[in-house]
């Protein structure tokens, strides 16, 4: 049976911050999270993800604390995820300074999600980088990911 919503969905902190940025990104998370809520997918929140909430406003890191406990799935970032994190920089998919970026993406195919969701359209959802960092996850013995903004998952 094929699921029209994806169950496991790792999430990056553009999805948490983005139920309150000035732009469109309200409008086209509201749902993802509605399926959230409702119990429809269950979320992977890793210790990276954690962290960069941590630096964020009160308002952010309210609503990523009233994400409901049985709809999460809690991920700590290990050597294997930090070795994978590395080479997507080493292997020029991004640079040195986007390192938490290729953390996301590292922990998100090591756990084998559904799909990572972000709003990151400069260094994780863009089709080039997808494709590289895809390629590096074969030739390091893991599965590609599937990774989408969170419209594109509720769609």
């Amino acid at each position: 049976m094929i699921r029209e919503i994806p169950e496991r969905v790792y999430v990056d902190s553009s999805v948490v911050s983005g139920m309150f940025d000035k732009n469109d990104h309200p409008e086209r998370v509201k749902p993802f999270w509605g399926a959230v809520f409702d119990g429809k997918i269950r979320v992977i929140l890793s210790d990276v993800l954690e962290d960069e909430v941590k630096d964020s406003p009160q308002h952010v890191r309210d609503f990523y604390e009233s994400i409901p406990k049985s709809q999460i799935e809690r991920i700590v970032s290990t050597d294997e995820s930090d070795a994978l994190a590395e080479r997507y920089i080493a292997e020029g998919v991004v640079g040195e300074t986007n390192l938490n970026d290729c953390q996301h993406v590292a922990l998100a195919s090591i756990a084998n999600v559904d799909v990572l969701v972000s709003f990151n359209c400069k260094h994780i959802v863009k089709l080039n980088r997808i494709h590289r960092y895809n390629a590096i996850n074969v030739l390091s013995g893991f599965s590609q990911i599937e990774i989408r903004t969170p419209d594109e998952v509720i769609q």
